[in-house]
């Protein structure tokens, strides 16, 4: 079982987002199942309700070094990465990182940004170094990408290819809160934003060793076939051009195991699978068209897939 003291930490970190993210417990669970997970998460929504302060509340909650880049068409991918410039006195080329070497990052409007420039993100998502010039750079430790998108705007807009999507452990979106809890931004906001005073509960040290217990959460035979079923049964539905692939059946995995972490349970049941996979299934889905104009849904495809998939009864032992 996790320790107590590993799940006070967890639940110190989703009570810390708390302090400025009112009505939001859903989206910051998820934020957390993936950053313990060590994945990426792709955030979805209209301007205006609180995707940048999210990011932002994430990253002093753990005392990271946070870093935002605001994509733009003009952007390059050494604006990201960074670049070697020769110094003269010292007669070689020094390497000047740019802002992907943090550890909370937030890639804003991502889509705004051309595909080369997107591309700059898949080596450092899904290898957690990058390469300039040749030579390799380990990225800190902890690294986590949280990209933002709005749903409405195409105009001006670069659709994220299929293997940048592939990178992102789960997408969600936050929604509009209800009337009670945006009466309660505006009356926490009236004299000072509630992140100026948020402080790290946690440090980087001890969120690294958390994901390592999080690795440590077993897994059976059995919840790994369920989840390579599913995985299959997006790939043969009828209504799905492309399926999903053997990474996203991995990242189904560690998002259960992060979740499984988080209820306090050192292993993973039927119920952590299904509760995670509309958010690591959905995005990585290709819907032939003809079912799109049929009204048929990427979370429609996901529910019909684990409506016929038999859920498999664990065996209970004690690793």
């Amino acid at each position: 079982m996790p320790s107590s003291e590993s799940i006070i930490k967890v639940n110190r970190i989703i009570e810390n987002i708390e302090k400025v993210m009112i009505g939001k417990r859903e989206a910051i669970e998820l934020s957390v199942v993936a950053l313990l997970a060590q994945g990426h998460v792709l955030l979805e929504d209209v301007p205006g309700v609180g995707k940048t302060m999210m990011v932002r509340s994430l990253a002093k909650s753990i005392g990271a070094d946070f870093r935002r880049i605001q994509f733009t068409p003009d952007l390059l991918p050494s604006d990201v990465t960074g670049v070697s410039i020769y110094n003269p006195k010292e007669m070689e080329f020094q390497f000047v990182p740019g802002p992907i070497l943090g550890n909370i990052i937030l890639a804003d409007e991502i889509n705004r940004t051309s595909p080369k420039t997107q591309s700059a993100l898949l080596e450092a998502m899904e290898e957690s170094s990058i390469t300039i010039d040749g030579i390799t750079h380990s990225l800190n430790k902890p690294f986590f990408v949280m990209a933002t998108q709005n749903p409405i705007e195409y105009e001006g807009t670069y659709p994220l290819p299929e293997a940048q999507l592939d990178r992102f452990l789960l997408k969600m979106n936050m929604g509009y809160p209800t009337m009670e809890e945006e009466m309660e931004v505006l009356t926490r906001v009236q004299i000072q934003a509630p992140i100026e005073k948020l402080e790290a509960v946690v440090s980087t040290e001890e969120l690294v060793l958390l994901q390592n217990e999080v690795k440590q959460v077993y897994v059976d035979e059995t919840i790994k076939r369920y989840i390579v079923e599913m995985s299959i049964g997006t790939r043969t539905h009828p209504h799905v051009y492309l399926g999903v692939s053997p990474r996203g059946s991995i990242a189904l995995m560690k998002a259960a195991q992060s979740y499984a972490f988080m209820q306090g349970r050192d292993y993973v049941i039927p119920d952590d699978v299904q509760s995670l996979i509309k958010a690591v299934f959905v995005h990585r889905l290709i819907v032939k068209s003809e079912a799109k104009f049929e009204g048929v849904s990427a979370e429609a495809i996901v529910d019909d897939v684990v409506s016929q998939i038999a859920v498999p009864i664990q065996r209970l032992v004690n690793k």
